[in-house]
């Protein structure tokens, strides 16, 4: 593995690499299962849901900073903490989303419930993938307090919360950040009218189902065939369920860009922030340099121009020092926001760079995944209704 300069800047740890380094390279990570818990409060009903997180060291070098198999449980809530402070520290990243806190897009065969066990096995695959995606990134991967919450159950709080992540502010939507979410959520939208659509129409084909098979009952010479038919329709009517439960894993893989696209929004507000601040610092040294050549010309205040009094050498001189002084300063806070926005902007680039071309190949394969599964859902029912033909013209 090549040698890479480290860079220690307060509690984090930035790697530079030549070559593309993560955590992933020295351990495994790993949401391995979850586990219904109390709040110890009177009120029995008052449960949440905890993740084991599991990392195994890989690399026998590495174990000094790991132990060789670590566990540690964490609600969603601490999930949550850890993307906010990430947000906050690098606010030019477009960060990893979370899985979603709540069913978005039902339809009928999903339950609302967040304790469903279907739901809670989605999510905790959600959050793994969250830690993964988080441990893949050239940057984030070595932020120590990323890698505390993999290590320590207790005192990692309390170490965050020192880096004044709080003082995020509210969301501001940017154009492709605000475009790439509506067109994901009008998709995972439509999809879920048309899986509600599907899954009432397949079922209501056990109604046929029913039908044939009491014809046969009837039917001598015809009943083989028709109970045969019966069978063919409520085969159909219970196969959509599969189905439709594997298009729900990928309809997690689009949530995922639809959150993706919020951080995308975030990194957009904080260049706008950067701009603004720069922004300022160019006008109030505009300013200063307008009220310099008043203060020159004897052009002082309002009041001074009125009840006609003059300043006097002594005190122009000093004004026109003063605001020398405020407009050197000033030109300081120019050239610092101008490299901070310059130095933001060339890290943001990057990191969305890196991010549109990893978004390209999963939405991709994601999408290709839909097609192929619409496929096999259309190919199965297609069996099915020759079985059914077949049937019928067999009858004698």
């Amino acid at each position: 593995m090549e040698k890479c300069e480290k860079e220690e800047q307060n509690n984090t740890t930035t790697l530079v690499p030549t070559k593309l380094n993560t955590l992933l390279n020295h351990l495994e990570i790993s949401v391995s299962e979850s586990e219904k818990r109390a709040n110890g409060s009177l009120n029995l009903r008052d449960f949440y849901t905890v993740y084991l997180i599991e990392t195994k060291v890989t690399d026998p070098n590495f174990q000094s900073k790991f132990g060789k198999l670590t566990t540690v449980w964490r609600r969603y809530t601490e999930f949550e903490q850890l993307r906010d402070y990430l947000e906050f520290t690098y606010p030019y990243i477009v960060l990893p989303p979370l899985p979603e806190k709540k069913v978005m897009f039902g339809w009928q065969k999903i339950s609302n419930d967040t304790f469903d066990p279907n739901f809670i096995d989605r999510r905790r695959a959600g959050l793994e993938n969250f830690l993964l995606r988080i441990a893949a990134h050239p940057i984030l991967t070595w932020d120590n307090h990323f890698m505390e919450f993999l290590q320590y159950e207790e005192g990692w709080r309390e170490s965050y919360t020192s880096n004044g992540y709080l003082q995020l502010v509210e969301n501001k939507l940017k154009k492709y950040g605000s475009t790439l979410y509506t067109n994901l959520n009008n998709l995972l939208k439509a999809r879920s009218r048309v899986a509600e659509k599907q899954y009432t129409i397949h079922k209501l084909h056990s109604n046929y189902g029913r039908v044939f098979s009491e014809w046969s009952a009837v039917e001598k010479e015809m009943g083989d065939a028709l109970q045969k038919t019966g069978h063919y329709l409520d085969s159909l009517a219970s196969s959509i369920d599969s189905g439709l439960e594997d298009e729900e894993l990928l309809a997690d893989q689009l949530k995922e860009y639809l959150f993706f696209a919020v951080s995308l929004q975030n990194a957009c507000k904080h260049h706008e922030m950067a701009q603004l601040e720069l922004e300022d610092a160019e006008d109030n040294v505009a300013n200063k340099n307008v009220e310099r050549t008043k203060v020159q010309q004897g052009k002082t205040g309002l009041m001074s121009r009125l009840f006609g009094a003059v300043d006097t050498d002594e005190v122009r001189e000093f004004k026109v020092n003063l605001l020398d002084q405020q407009i050197q300063e000033g030109a300081t806070a120019v050239n610092t926001a101008r490299n901070s926005l310059s130095d933001f902007s060339a890290k943001a680039l990057e990191d969305i760079e890196r991010f549109q071309n990893q978004k390209v190949l999963d939405l991709r394969d994601t999408l290709a995944s839909c097609a192929f599964l619409q496929l096999k859902i259309a190919r199965k029912g297609l069996q099915t209704w020759l079985q059914i033909r077949d049937c019928l013209q067999n009858i004698p």
